[in-house]
């Protein structure tokens, strides 16, 4: 079976730098066997991918926008354990999402992310969900996902 860098580089993904912190907060905390990872946003290199599901972005766009939450999480992940061979499992994320009062699909929305962590993890990267709508989020973001992973200790 192929590493998870083999996979990603696969899926034609390229891990961009870790995101800093942008309030008082690290971007993660090792304790014991499990990585905690704070909640990343969906940014891409370029910028922040800002909006409202129902409002200004459609599902599919907000599954890319989860997706690169997922990119962001997986950059935490080897920024705080080098290789990410070393995470053993995906337990659990969390995922906000900012939408219309109406807009319904928050499971599908931060499925963007699940995806991609079963590609890149296999099935280590199957793990507990929550969804969440959310009416704004931090810099007008459209998506916000943390992450609990456990890690060789």
């Amino acid at each position: 079976m192929s590493t998870p860098e083999e996979r990603l580089s696969e899926l034609g993904i390229t891990l961009p730098p870790a995101m800093k912190a942008v309030a008082n907060y690290v971007p993660f905390v090792i304790s014991g066997n499990q990585l905690f990872v704070s909640g990343q946003v969906s940014a891409t290199p370029d910028g922040r991918i800002t909006g409202r599901l129902g409002e200004t972005m459609d599902l599919p766009a907000g599954q890319q926008a989860a997706r690169y939450c997922g990119i962001n999480l997986i950059a935490q992940c080897k920024a705080a354990v080098g290789e990410l061979s070393k995470i053993k499992r995906v337990v659990k994320l969390g995922g906000f999402v900012n939408c219309h009062p109406l807009f319904t699909d928050i499971p599908q929305v931060i499925n963007g992310c699940s995806d991609l962590m079963v590609e890149v993890f296999g099935e280590n990267g199957r793990h507990a969900r929550s969804a969440v709508a959310c009416p704004t989020l931090p810099l007008g973001v459209a998506v916000e996902i943390d992450g609990v992973f456990e890690i060789d200790s």
